[in-house]
């Protein structure tokens, strides 16, 4: 567990990077801008103020996500560059230990950088933090934008703790070892009163809202949020024994869950 309002996150990504070297410090003004994307593709533009766009109007360099997911955003954005001319490179969960190579080499161009989340923020829950930690120690400058994060939208809506919780991820796929995380969360939850927020491949998510319903007690408190800032927007916290008569139809959107005291 991580302090009163830390993050913690089991999300499979490529953690293979070398961070045993040595720091190399440079003086130098070469900057990667942590770049937020929109969280939902009906109102892209409530997410995208013109202080961010001016921040990163001159950038050419990314390193992103997906890269038909950051391209979208780009265009948004409006950059100064036409995008044949961008140079993107891919670094997600499904990336090969040898593709660090060509990120070093343009961390070590010299020239100003973007990362871009599919959603939201990047490097929250996203393989985004392994290159700012590769950043930190060749002394480039980390200069994250404001943008929205469904996981903090989801616990500002939810009522529970907001002082005190932790972010756990995706949860186990195999049965047995999921039924223990979501009764040990639950049991956190109880004793300490520290939020537990977790989600999940939207394509599963009804699959966790019956493991949820099987496994929790009736007067546990769940927070469900789901696509959130779009117009069907759903944010709303209630126990189990609720849940388990109005379970909602979130299959294949994106979806945070909370469990709260």
């Amino acid at each position: 567990m991580i302090g009163s309002t830390g993050l913690k996150s089991n999300l499979c990504i490529p953690a293979r990077l070398n961070m045993t070297e040595n720091l190399i410090v440079k003086n130098n003004t070469q900057t990667i801008f942590l770049i937020p994307n929109y969280l939902h593709e009906s109102n892209p533009h409530s997410f995208l103020p013109d202080w961010v766009k001016l921040s990163v109007h001159h950038l050419q360099h990314f390193i992103v996500e997906t890269e038909k997911d950051a391209r979208a955003l780009l265009k948004k954005l409006q950059l100064s560059a036409p995008q044949s001319d961008f140079i993107i490179l891919n670094w997600n969960e499904h990336s090969k230990p040898e593709e660090i190579k060509e990120i070093e080499k343009m961390l070590a161009s010299g020239v100003d950088i973007g990362i871009i989340s599919d959603a939201g923020l990047p490097c929250i829950a996203d393989p985004g933090a392994e290159i700012v930690r590769l950043a930190h120690q060749r002394g480039i400058k980390v200069k994250p934008l404001p943008g929205a994060s469904s996981i903090f939208m989801a616990l500002m809506g939810s009522g529970f703790n907001g002082q005190s919780f932790i972010f756990h991820g995706y949860l186990p796929i195999d049965k047995i070892e999921r039924s223990k995380k979501i009764k040990q969360m639950e049991l956190d939850a109880r004793k300490s009163g520290i939020t537990q927020i977790f989600m999940e491949t939207p394509y599963r998510n009804l699959k966790l809202l019956d493991d949820l319903v099987q496994f929790l007690a009736p007067d546990t408190k769940i927070c469900i949020a789901a696509n959130i800032s779009a117009a069907d927007e759903l944010i709303k916290t209630a126990t189990i024994a609720y849940w388990k008569k109005e379970l909602p139809a979130i299959h294949k959107q994106p979806a945070i869950f909370i469990i709260g005291k």
